[in-house]
């Protein structure tokens, strides 16, 4: 909370346009509902609202806690939603959005409309199977302020798929790639391209796949530089470190035109 921020909060409430309760939501660094914290500074921080991680969190807790963060006046997202959660916070708000392919809830408050920055972050998706890590990569991505392309279905099982849409790849700010089995996607597709890669193993494939372990592992010793990994089927996390890249890439080059006598917003 800067001081000038500070003094127009005060001077609201004085004035008589903004109540003391509105004031203390804005001035609360967290609000204690219970059974959890809510963080309600985390995008000053950060850049990026608290994220709400529904699974395991009963239908009840999700819609109260969904409703404190919409409370703030920032955009919301949760995600690994069920269908009974999902209805739980639709029941008492309406235009929330929830993709049930992606497990995701979003909300977007109306008087600040979504903007996107340019550039995209590619999502690349092995196989039909791995749609919904897929998915909820991308949904964060685009939630968190990146356009995203989606390239799936170009598994290492039919590699002619794949280098039809290195154009495409090779235009991207990040790119995230999801895969199961054995999990070799990303290695391919860090050989061919110069943006950073976010590799995503998935709990899809057989036995000896080990529920993810074995992708996991094949990504993490990829011959390929500029490959990171996240956890098994973690498309959020994936989702969230492309947007950081992106962002970080629009911000330098907004300052380097600055230094150079260009004004970015003309």
């Amino acid at each position: 909370m800067t001081m000038d921020r500070l003094t127009e909060i005060l001077h609201a409430v004085a004035e008589g346009r903004c109540s003391v309760d509105q004031a203390r939501q804005q001035l609360a660094t967290f609000d204690e509902l219970g059974f959890a914290r809510v963080d309600l500074h985390r995008s000053r921080r950060t850049g990026f609202p608290e994220i709400i991680f529904a699974q395991g969190k009963t239908p009840v807790q999700t819609a109260a806690i969904f409703r404190r963060l919409q409370a703030s006046g920032k955009p919301v997202l949760a995600t690994r939603v069920t269908r009974e959660q999902a209805d739980a916070v639709q029941n008492v708000t309406p235009d929330v959005e929830y993709d049930d392919v992606a497990r995701l809830l979003r909300w977007w408050p109306p008087e600040r409309p979504q903007t996107m920055r340019p550039g995209f972050v590619a999502v690349v998706c092995a196989g039909t199977a791995d749609l919904p890590v897929a998915e909820e990569a991308a949904g964060t991505a685009e939630f968190l302020g990146s356009p995203v392309e989606r390239v799936y279905d170009v598994g290492v099982a039919g590699l002619h798929r794949l280098i039809d849409q290195l154009s495409v790849l090779r235009k991207a700010n990040a790119i995230i790639v999801v895969a199961g089995m054995e999990g070799a996607l990303p290695s391919v597709v860090g050989g061919l391209v110069s943006a950073p890669v976010v590799a995503v193993p998935t709990s899809v494939g057989y036995g000896a796949h080990l529920n993810g372990l074995a992708p996991l592992l094949t990504m993490l010793n990829s011959c390929a530089a500029g490959v990171a990994v996240v956890n098994i089927d973690n498309g959020f996390g994936a989702g969230y470190y492309a947007a950081l890249i992106h962002r970080s890439q629009v911000e330098s080059t907004e300052m380097r035109d600055i230094a150079h006598g260009k004004n970015p917003a003309l």
